[in-house]
């Protein structure tokens, strides 16, 4: 059968795990923690460099954040992020051609703070040349127990437009809500504990328009045929996790995670995360950290259908497979006081490299083509993820 060669994009693009920064993504989105105290967030400046190289797929390119308080009470910032994109992925070189383009975020926030109350709100925007995204995000903190609790509540709303590369009549939309609430704890002068619950609506366009399933061929069993792929146009996940920190006596600190997700689609996943956090003299701070993820396909994900339309709805996203990643990574952070800077009260240059491994337990390498449908190896693979940020504290 023969395979239309066009570009693969959508969601295979923005599923890979890039490890954006806390200190450039909204100060209220959710993960940022611990959560301690209605403070405002300091002025500073951030440029980020991210780069993310695995399964055939390369993304880079810069961010920018500058943060300043207009009063006692009030504060902004403004983001501006770029991923260049250059796919020759599994999902692209089997199915369809590779590409290059890039996508350009911007956002803006501002923080109101009155007395233990912490109000923040935001809004973002995001282009490609087939999709385009608008976000609006608020969130509403309170401290009490004389600061040792803080309780978060956030809620986000999504716009989605999927355009598709050579159909200029194909245009769909999404919709997405985004619930959250946490609480932050501090148990002793050495414990800190968070909980966070989420919950997540999409309804609308929520597969992609490039890529397509494959069953087996009537004609010939050891051969696969393909058709595009059908999606529910309504999902809702959940989302619960709990995160400790404990301070050790000589500075450092560890801390742990676990996070469970399950969704409408059928799909539960289990994520573990444990660290450890050192500093070194005055200046240095270092972190090792460990993270494991696992998860169940979607009851209609097949990596071979065994016929033309065998269910209502059909999916073979990888993202969508059973399958398991590991991560293991570090960070290294330089803090400095420039003495020529008078406006500048302090910097600091940061590092960060993860390494992913990829396994994938019912989702296959069509690459291999020299066997029959069904038989060809599981597919894995690796990738490395770099970040190196600059910031300024004025």
């Amino acid at each position: 059968m023969a395979v239309i060669k066009k570009p693969f994009k959508g969601k295979e693009k923005t599923s890979f795990p890039i490890l954006k920064s806390t200190l450039i993504a909204s100060s209220i989105l959710v993960g940022t923690w611990p959560v301690i105290a209605a403070i405002l967030p300091e002025d500073r400046a951030d440029a980020l460099y991210h780069s993310y190289d695995g399964g055939g797929v390369e993304i880079n390119g810069p961010s920018l954040l500058v943060r300043k308080s207009m009063s006692n009470n009030t504060s902004l910032s403004a983001n501006y992020y770029i991923d260049s994109i250059t796919s020759a992925s599994i999902d692209v070189v089997t199915s369809a051609s590779p590409y290059t383009e890039e996508r350009t975020e911007y956002s803006v926030s501002g923080d109101y703070l009155h007395d233990k109350t912490t109000l923040s709100l935001a809004y973002t925007q995001s282009t490609e040349n087939d999709f385009e995204a608008q976000s609006a995000h608020f969130s509403l903190s309170q401290d009490f127990f004389g600061d040792l609790s803080t309780v978060t509540m956030g809620y986000s709303r999504g716009w989605d437009e999927v355009g598709k590369t050579g159909d200029s009549d194909f245009n769909e939309a999404v919709s997405r809500q985004h619930y959250r609430v946490g609480l932050s704890q501090i148990l002793t002068k050495s414990l800190v504990t968070e909980l966070g619950w989420e919950i997540i609506t999409d309804e609308g366009y929520l597969n992609n328009p490039y890529r397509t399933i494959r069953f087996i061929d009537p004609n010939d069993l050891s051969k696969y045929q393909r058709e595009p792929e059908e999606y529910p146009r309504t999902r809702t996940s959940s989302a619960l996790a709990a995160r400790v920190m404990y301070y050790l006596p000589y500075r450092a600190s560890v801390h742990g995670s676990y996070r469970f997700y399950q969704d409408t689609w059928g799909i539960n996943a289990h994520t573990y995360e444990v660290g450890y956090t050192h500093p070194y003299k005055k200046n240095w701070l270092f972190d090792l950290r460990y993270r494991q993820y696992s998860q169940n396909s979607a009851d209609f994900y097949r990596d071979l259908f065994q016929r033309q339309e065998e269910l209502t709805f059909r999916a073979r996203d990888k993202e969508l497979s059973t399958y398991s990643t590991q991560t293991l990574g570090f960070s290294v952070s330089y803090q400095f006081t420039p003495s020529s800077l008078q406006f500048i009260k302090r910097g600091s240059i940061n590092f960060a490299y993860d390494r992913i491994r990829f396994d994938y337990d019912n989702f296959r390498d069509l690459r291999v083509n020299n066997v029959n449908a069904g038989n060809e190896p599981l597919y894995r693979f690796s990738a490395n993820v770099i970040q190196l940020y600059f910031s300024l504290w004025y």
